[in-house]
């Protein structure tokens, strides 16, 4: 199974999310991004992200997306 900043890299290899705490705002990830990384998130991790779940609060940064991951394992 892959981490969280395994899988930003993949999608944008050439930004270090480690240095970021706004994602969006620092223009590191776009809503294509954004689908992709949902994507790969519902796979890796087994889980299924509701659209009411897709929004920019959840993913600011590696701390947020991992608070949804968590939330939607709960709910699994």
């Amino acid at each position: 199974m892959k981490t969280i900043p395994e899988i930003l890299q993949e999608i944008r290899p050439e930004f270090d999310f480690a240095k970021s705490t706004d994602f969006l705002a620092d223009g590191m990830l776009d809503s294509f991004d954004i689908v992709t990384l949902v994507s790969s998130l519902d796979k890796n991790f087994g889980i299924s992200i509701p659209g009411t779940e897709i929004i920019p609060e959840n993913f600011q940064n590696i701390g947020t997306i991992e608070t949804l991951v968590q939330k939607c394992r709960s709910h699994a």
